[in-house]
């Protein structure tokens, strides 16, 4: 499968953003579904992961209450909807998939997509 994340840019701290990824491919359905991202100098972290169905969903902490994961099976395309940002959440935000599910693990993930850029002004 290949993945194409967009949405990122420019935004005020408070601010929102939604990224979207879209999946090539009708596998999509049997992916569980994950976002990370890498802040200058700092290596990659977990952000969400959703299940193939939906129905379970994990955030590191940091974004907890902030950020939602969804997905749309039908237009083959995960979400991250990313309110109250902050400076911090500055960061390249990747996309990926994984056949065993969701998982905290981007060692677990088989696919990536290229990134796309957050930047959060203060």
């Amino acid at each position: 499968v290949q993945l194409q994340a967009s949405g990122g840019g420019l935004v005020q701290a408070g601010g929102s953003l939604r990224l979207s990824c879209a999946a090539s491919g009708r596998a999509f359905i049997r992916y569980g579904m994950g976002w990370f991202r890498q802040a200058p100098g700092k290596e990659r972290e977990f952000v969400a992961t959703i299940s193939v169905s939906g129905g379970i969903r994990y955030y590191a902490d940091s974004v907890k209450g902030r950020f939602t994961i969804s997905r749309d099976n039908a237009k083959n395309t995960v979400y991250l909807q990313m309110n109250s940002l902050k400076p911090e959440d500055t960061a390249v935000y990747y996309c990926a998939a994984n056949v065993g599910g969701s998982s905290r693990s981007e060692d677990e993930y088989d696919y990536w997509g290229q990134g796309t850029l957050v930047t959060v002004s203060s």
